[in-house]
């Protein structure tokens, strides 16, 4: 049978459409997932195959319950077996259990599974690291090849997904088109310094950049191949995995993680804050939406209460939802710090100075009432060479840029107009003690048919931070890595 997208929107029988419905949802899988069991109307009395993993088992005279998951919800069916049924279970162990389903007497869910058969598809031993009781999210880093099988680490995975698909979705909506950049590169765009180098392992140091014929790093940012696809396709965005060799051991940093970043053309910063902030708060949205469960378990157990235990993940989330994100130029914010003569920051606050964690912390949360804040138009001299230069500053020289400041985390978002004149580019990059033959083809975005554009990129593990409520980046990647840390 083939099924042709080319031809959904001609005439076709019932039957066709129902066998191909059938061939294409019903037998490709040998089992419904737990989650669309316990979301479905199934009624009681039909009986159903399950795969999943045991996370626990309450073995009992007359009668024995099993929690059984396949990774697909945070809840888990609950299995009822006779005591000889689950003397084979143990926690850990890989199962398929054919049995009908009732109706649950618990509130927690509808349905039960009244087991008829067991068959265990993958044994597990007492040594198996995760049983039934709280663990630290330090200890399960120390085992994270097993983390997904417990709730937060399942979750903060499906959230993750959902997360993704938001910030597609938004793009998709408004006609990006999203652009796969290189990972290897011979760029350092952002200028710190702070590459891996790439050579062949079967080279010495001495020779390995041999290989491209000139030293070429791990990308630590996609933006400058994305300019040159948004000078021909107008609207475009990447998302992949960066790189940074900073040797950095807090919460907010990591060796490898990933990054959306968009550039648009015909645009100016107002236009482009506006661009950011609907990202944002679509991809906000989208996650509340598809997962509900998992949002209501971060918010219980992961993110912060405020005196009376009261939970404020999700309260938090529904403010930024509902009110427009604070707008105040970099002057505004120096401004701002400055009036606070009760308030002791370990840095100075006089202008030309760098925002550090203290004042980003003020700013959102005391400032702005735990609102993101958009900070604009930073000194020349704080910024990469590619943003551009400000047309009517009054004294110290600034660029049409911005950072996302958000609660508890600081910096989510950093964008910027670009600079689109060549010369002023060039001299630029002059200044910068840049070798600009290296760049000649950027130069050239701008010596062919220059468009005004701009840019920003969301780090995607601060944007989990924000929607899990946890503290530290290396519990929100599926595999972290950081210096000294590179296992699996």
């Amino acid at each position: 049978m083939s099924w042709s997208p080319l031809r959904t929107s001609l005439p076709c029988s019932r039957s066709l459409y129902s066998q191909w419905k059938r061939f294409y949802t019903t037998e490709t899988f040998s089992s419904p997932t737990v989650r669309s069991l316990l979301g479905s109307n199934m009624e009681a009395g039909t009986h159903v195959t399950v795969n999943g993993w045991v996370r626990s088992v309450r073995k009992q005279k007359q009668i024995s319950f099993a929690n059984i998951n396949d990774g697909t919800c945070v809840k888990g069916l609950q299995a009822i077996l006779n005591p000889e049924q689950a003397e084979k279970l143990s926690t850990g162990a890989c199962v398929e259990l054919k049995g009908t389903l009732v109706d649950s007497p618990g509130k927690e869910q509808g349905k039960e599974l009244q087991v008829n058969s067991i068959n265990i598809l993958g044994e597990c031993d007492g040594t198996f690291p995760m049983q039934k009781k709280r663990h630290t999210f330090e200890y399960l880093r120390t085992i994270n090849h097993l983390r997904a099988r417990g709730n937060a680490g399942g979750a903060l995975l499906r959230v993750r997904h959902a997360a993704r698909q938001g910030l597609q979705d938004y793009f998709a909506k408004n006609e990006f088109t999203q652009i796969d950049t290189p990972i290897l590169t011979s760029h350092d765009c952002e200028g710190g310094g702070e590459v891996f180098k790439v050579t062949p392992g079967s080279v010495t140091e001495k020779n390995g950049q041999d290989f491209f014929n000139k030293p070429t790093f791990l990308t630590v940012s996609g933006q400058l191949h994305a300019e040159m696809f948004a000078s021909a396709l107008s609207r475009v965005y990447t998302f992949g995995p960066v790189f940074r060799a900073e040797e950095s051991l807090t919460s907010r940093h990591l060796a490898e993680f990933w990054m959306l970043e968009a550039e648009v053309a015909f645009i100016n910063l107002q236009q482009l804050l506006d661009i950011t902030e609907g990202s944002i708060k679509h991809t906000i949205r989208h996650v509340l939406d598809t997962c509900p469960e998992e949002m209501e378990f971060f918010n219980q157990y992961v993110g912060k209460k405020d005196k009376d235990k009261n939970p404020l993940l999700l309260k938090r989330l529904g403010k930024t939802l509902d009110q427009p994100f604070v707008r105040m130029t970099y002057g505004d914010a120096i401004d701002m710090l400055q009036q606070q003569p009760k308030k002791k920051f370990q840095f100075p606050t006089t202008y030309g100075s760098s925002l550090q964690s203290e004042h980003e912390r003020f700013l959102t949360s005391e400032e702005c009432q735990d609102q993101p804040v958009f900070v604009t138009n930073y000194p020349s001299d704080q910024k990469p060479f590619y943003m551009r230069e400000n047309d009517n500053a009054k004294e110290k020289p600034t660029v049409a840029c911005f950072d996302l400041l958000v609660p508890n985390i600081g910096e989510l978002v950093g964008g910027s107009m670009r600079e689109e004149r060549e010369k002023v580019l060039e001299h630029k990059m002059t200044l910068a003690g840049m070798n600009t033959e290296e760049y000649d083809w950027y130069l050239e975005l701008r010596k062919y048919g220059s468009a005004p554009h701009g840019g920003y990129g969301i780090g995607f593990e601060r944007l989990m931070l924000m929607l899990t409520g946890f503290e530290n980046v290396r519990e929100v990647v599926p595999v972290p890595r950081w210096v000294g840390n590179c296992k699996y």
